[in-house]
């Protein structure tokens, strides 16, 4: 019998900025794809840049997926790692994969120059690898370190891609990478794959910006001797201008989306649904999302990120929630009323805040609005609120008796009660209100009066 493998997704960012809906777009991926699979969804801090890892944009990191309503199965931080990296960088070097090179910035830049003029690709020309024991200590006295580079195998690499289909890239015409800088630190490209290897991650969703690194990782994986999980490389989001996202310049940031009362499940559809063949649209909650994720269906162009289609899917997503998924952000806004008044305003909010103009409207005090020609038939409309106690067909009820009474219809009747009991030109259904605002309130501003 065969053993169902749950898979093991990741999402790495690097505390060195706020994540904007491109970072979104990976971390959702990865997250709910783990969660319809009933697998493990780790938060992983690429921080072993402590020049520019802060703790502030890692709790950053963490408050915007908490935003999204996802809690990571696991939180790791690379900054914690370093004895594992140490151990994979020995066993490269003992096996004759990691090998030192001493060219500064400057030469190698020099050297690639070179090689175009040349006509040939501007690769690292593996100079390092014919250095002797003397001439690296001679470098080496002079005051130089070394970087740390992996040998490529030379040979093709290739992988079924979740997004792109089969993949294939010639090692050949690559650059040996740098795994380990001249002060000891190590790149992305290493800890990540001796980090995937440790962690038992099983699929890689990321964008299509790293499809050549996965061929260097690959190589990596299998001198390691682990195994190479499934991958999978997204577009990328734009800006609505093309241009690409940045954490450093701040584009779209997550944080500044929340600050402006979007919704996390409209930003979050919009980001994970932008440049594919499937439908953006508002969604309930992430489950529903999962359910539609389709990897198959990403284009293959960039994707541009628009945010004025934020408006009406952020109002979209506040008309499908439930009460339970409002009531502690409600609460927070200092909004009560419960279910009965969320279910009769949610359909016109444009943002949550929103709710806070319909719950003074429903407690007042409110000034009603009443027109010199309305004062007649609005004194006769409180003469005809039905009795107490008032249930749910109230409304119908004294529609019932105030149509025949003042003749009116349409417009004529409808708008002069509205303007009346709410003080706005428009708004949720009088007839889910008018039980909230309740009896006592409703005739004194029938007649004028402030309540």
């Amino acid at each position: 019998m065969s053993t169902l493998v749950r898979p093991v997704l990741r999402f790495a960012p690097s505390p060195t900025g706020l994540l904007h809906v491109g970072n979104a777009r990976s971390a959702l991926y990865n997250a709910l794809f783990a969660r319809r699979e009933g697998g493990t969804f780790i938060l992983r801090y690429d921080d072993t840049d402590t020049a520019r890892s802060t703790r502030d944009f890692a709790e950053a990191i963490a408050q915007d997926m908490a935003w999204f309503g996802i809690v990571p199965d696991r939180v790791e931080r690379q900054s914690e790692r370093l004895a594992l990296y140490d151990a994979a960088a020995e066993r490269l070097k003992a096996d004759g994969r990691l090998y030192p090179a001493y060219e500064t910035e400057e030469e190698l830049e020099t050297r690639r120059l070179s090689r175009r003029r040349r006509g040939l690709p501007p690769i690292y020309d593996r100079a390092a690898l014919k250095l002797t024991a003397e001439e690296r200590a001679r470098l080496e006295a002079e005051g130089r370190r070394p970087h740390w580079r992996f040998r490529l195998q030379g040979r093709p690499v290739g992988w079924d891609d979740l997004v792109r289909g089969p993949q294939s890239i010639d090692s050949t015409g690559l650059s040996d990478p740098v795994l380990i800088r001249a002060d000891g630190s190590y790149l992305y490209t290493f800890t990540s794959v001796v980090d995937d290897i440790d962690m038992g991650v099983t699929h890689v969703i990321r964008g299509e910006d790293h499809v050549t690194n996965t061929a260097v990782q690959i190589e990596i994986i299998e001198a390691l001797g682990g195994g190479v999980p499934t991958f999978g490389h997204h577009n990328l989001l734009t800006l609505p201008s093309g241009e690409g996202l940045s954490k450093r310049l701040g584009h779209l940031s997550l944080r500044a989306l929340r600050e402006a009362g979007q919704e996390a499940l409209a930003v979050a559809a919009l980001a994970l649904f932008t440049g594919t063949s499937l439908a953006v649209e508002p969604a309930a909650d992430l489950d529903a999302l999962a359910a539609r994720i389709d990897l198959s269906a990403i284009s293959r162009a960039p994707a541009r990120f628009d945010p004025a289609d934020l408006a009406a899917l952020t109002a979209g997503t506040l008309h499908l929630l439930p009460y339970p998924a409002v009531a502690a952000r409600l609460a927070a806004l200092g909004v009560g009323g419960g279910e009965a008044f969320w279910l009769a305003v949610r359909g016109n909010l444009a943002t949550l805040k929103d709710a806070v103009l319909w719950r003074q409207v429903v407690e007042g005090p409110v000034v009603p609005v009443i027109a010199a020609e309305d004062a007649t038939f609005l004194g006769q409309a409180a003469e005809l609120l039905p009795p107490l106690p008032w249930g749910e067909e109230v409304y119908a009820q004294w529609l019932a008796a105030l149509k025949p009474a003042s003749g009116r219809k349409g417009r004529a009747l409808f708008h002069p009660l509205r303007a009346a009991l709410t003080g706005q030109e428009s708004g949720p259904e009088l007839k889910a209100l008018l039980p909230l605002i309740g009896r006592e309130r409703a005739q004194a501003r029938l007649q004028g009066e402030a309540a």
